[in-house]
């Protein structure tokens, strides 16, 4: 079974549904035999790098709020945020441009530590108030991440480098008319939308299991041999 999975690390339901994802694998009892990959997704790709206005001032601007509404909408995300253990400090989160933050995910990818990264990016944008659209901040992450540092300078400095993969990402996106994420494809079949409960994903995966997985092999109930023809010819079975 495989799992596509678009979103972006500035968005929070992203990181909410990324865990009730994986609480719902945690409880699947063929966990070994999904495959998730994470794809690119920019909310907004026009987006500026942190400027100095908070979140709460972001939101509000955005969506023609007070201060207070935002800070309230806010809120109730964070509340969703720790139904499954995860924190979100939304007086220290720095709103940027994550173009560069996706292609350092995609040469992550080619070295085997795009999970780990993806994690440091999402936790140290939510939690650790991290500026990830900041040059020496991604370094910083994907070196923790166990990736060379000056070849991670040198991808980001090279505005080209793993463009055309992040941009594949989204051109395949809007084929599917994905306008917003987290989005979840199951075997190029099956779509969830947003970060839905832990029990959705569970039930989700159960219907595609049961009705996509390879048959089990038979259990033979026969009870003599040479009975049968095969390979054009018939074995005839001795007198007893």
């Amino acid at each position: 079974m495989k799992i596509e999975v678009w979103s972006d690390y500035v968005c929070p339901f992203c990181y909410i549904g990324k865990r009730r994802l994986e609480e719902a694998l945690n409880q699947f009892p063929h966990k070994e035999q999904v495959e998730v990959e994470f794809k690119s997704f920019e909310l907004d790709p026009n987006s500026s790098t942190y400027s100095g206005q908070n979140i709460h001032e972001v939101l509000a601007k955005k969506y023609g709020m007070s201060l207070e509404q935002a800070k309230q909408a806010n809120n109730g995300v964070g509340q969703q945020a720790a139904t499954v253990g995860l924190t979100f400090n939304f007086d220290e989160m720095k709103p940027t441009n994550t173009f560069d933050a996706h292609r350092i995910a995609k040469f992550a990818k080619k070295h085997g530590k795009e999970p780990v990264l993806s994690d440091k990016l999402l936790q140290g944008y939510f939690t650790a108030g991290k500026d990830i659209g900041d040059i020496e901040t991604l370094a910083d992450m994907a070196e923790a991440s166990g990736l060379d540092r000056q070849e991670v300078l040198a991808v980001i400095q090279d505005k080209t480098a793993f463009a055309n993969e992040v941009r594949a990402d989204e051109g395949v996106a809007q084929q599917y008319q994905i306008t917003g994420v987290p989005y979840f494809i199951i075997n190029s079949k099956y779509a969830i939308s947003g970060a839905q409960p832990i029990e959705t994903f569970k039930g989700a995966l159960e219907k595609v299991w049961e009705e996509e997985a390879p048959a089990s092999v038979l259990q033979d109930l026969s009870t003599e041999d040479d009975v049968s023809c095969a390979d054009g010819s018939c074995v005839i079975p001795e007198k007893k």
